[in-house]
């Protein structure tokens, strides 16, 4: 075995038990992750066998929280270019520090996507038909088959920068620039077209009035640039009460900048749509009547919408008061208000309407069933425990904690140094 595969060999059966090495604290928060994972497992395999009967959706709306937090989920893990672009571009060493948790947030990120689709296939075991080479993949007509390569290359790409660079840290070696740098530049663009390419895929759906706007890819933008930022923010925090982790103030300045940003510019789009949806009266303008004030007595998301444009209000307006922005109670809150207004905004806000009414108008609303909620819990705690997982094995490389043992010197005993003689 060459030296290179043994250091790897042994990264490996270190970084493993370090995983099942922990406190009592770290044991109970993985333990009930994993119990949630497995509630939602089973949960997924009664849809298996009863199929998307077991859900909410229904012939008229074939979308619901599936896709919802498959929208979501890809605007968070394009958000991880806002760490890059200040750590990589103009070396800011503040975020040069954090950037690896951004990035390992993207992994978690784009795993819970891709497992949010295959939970929305009523037919998982057609995936093959996806595949390149083995099923007919349509590509590049198809923009699901766009989203399929954008979603998975944006993984590899993560992958192999985070490996890289951890693998590097632990063995006490200075990364080689030509290994990870052209793979950052490549994920900078990459980060933005995966949430492109799934705002096209809204886009592209012409017999969906509501989705059809040019508008709709820089909302998505906006949105995963706000959600993003405000995650780290709080996991940051989080870190620092349970483990030694600390990072810098500046950091979390940047990050709230960006957060600030990216959510105003987030409430503006929102309104130059609600404005061309209801200014210009037209018949097309219904499913954005039935969000926002109802349609033939039917409300159902009315409330969700108006709570998730009050939580983002809310979030705005502790973030441009500087006063309370610098304050980390008050940080916290708006970062919280903004992660769920805009989960609401650009999951059941989004997803739902653009089949509602129908084409033959009729309206059939849909409300997530319990079954359909579990799997969801059930994924979004696989990601967390993902996340948790590989923050568990981050930290103590990062901070030096965790290296490859040196090599021992060979001391000359006194029979060897007589042979010798």
């Amino acid at each position: 075995m060459s030296t290179i595969a043994r250091d790897y060999a042994r990264f490996l059966g270190r970084a493993y038990l370090l995983s099942i090495t922990g406190s009592r604290r770290y044991y109970a928060w993985m333990g009930a992750l994993g119990i949630m994972v497995v509630i939602g497992g089973n949960a997924y395999m009664r849809q298996w066998v009863g199929g998307l009967a077991t859900t909410g959706m229904t012939d008229q709306v074939s979308w619901g929280a599936y896709i919802a937090n498959f929208t979501f989920m890809v605007g968070v893990a394009a958000a991880s270019v806002m760490l890059v672009i200040p750590a990589y571009i103009y070396r800011n060493k503040a975020m040069h520090d954090v950037v690896i948790y951004g990035e390992l947030l993207a992994i978690a990120a784009i795993v819970m996507s891709l497992l949010f689709v295959v939970a929305d296939l009523g037919r998982p075991d057609r995936f093959w038909h996806l595949v390149p080479w083995v099923g007919k993949f349509n590509f590049p007509g198809s923009m699901l088959s766009w989203d399929v390569v954008v979603l998975n290359g944006y993984l590899l790409l993560n992958l192999h920068i985070c490996g890289y660079l951890l693998y590097s840290k632990f063995s006490n070696r200075r990364p080689t620039p030509l290994f990870y740098v052209p793979f950052v530049v490549i994920s900078i663009a990459w980060a933005i077209s995966i949430h492109t390419v799934t705002a096209f895929l809204y886009v592209g759906l012409v017999g969906r009035p509501f989705w059809n706007a040019a508008i709709v890819a820089p909302r998505f933008l906006g949105s995963a640039f706000t959600v993003g930022p405000a995650i780290l923010i709080l996991t940051f925090q989080v870190l620092a009460r349970v483990s030694e982790f600390r990072v810098a103030d500046r950091a979390i300045e940047f990050l709230r900048h960006v957060v600030t940003a990216s959510l105003l510019i987030n409430l503006f789009l929102l309104a130059c749509e609600v404005f061309k949806e209801f200014y210009s009266g037209s018949l097309h303008n219904a499913s954005a009547r039935y969000l926002f004030v109802g349609l033939h007595g039917h409300w159902l998301l009315v409330p969700w919408i108006w709570s998730a444009i009050a939580m983002e209000l809310l979030s705005t307006g502790i973030l441009i008061v500087p006063l309370l922005a610098r304050r980390r109670g008050f940080l916290n809150t708006a970062c919280v208000l903004a992660i769920f207004g805009i989960w609401i905004e650009k999951g059941m806000g989004l997803v739902v309407p653009g089949f509602i009414p129908t084409p033959l108008g009729n309206v059939v609303e849909y409300i997530p069933s319990l079954n359909e909620t579990l799997v969801c819990l059930g994924i979004w705690a696989l990601g967390i425990l993902m996340y948790s997982w590989m923050l568990h094995l981050a930290i103590p490389i990062m901070s030096g904690r965790f290296r490859k043992e040196p090599a021992r010197p060979v001391v000359a005993t006194a029979n060897s140094a007589g042979e010798a003689a």
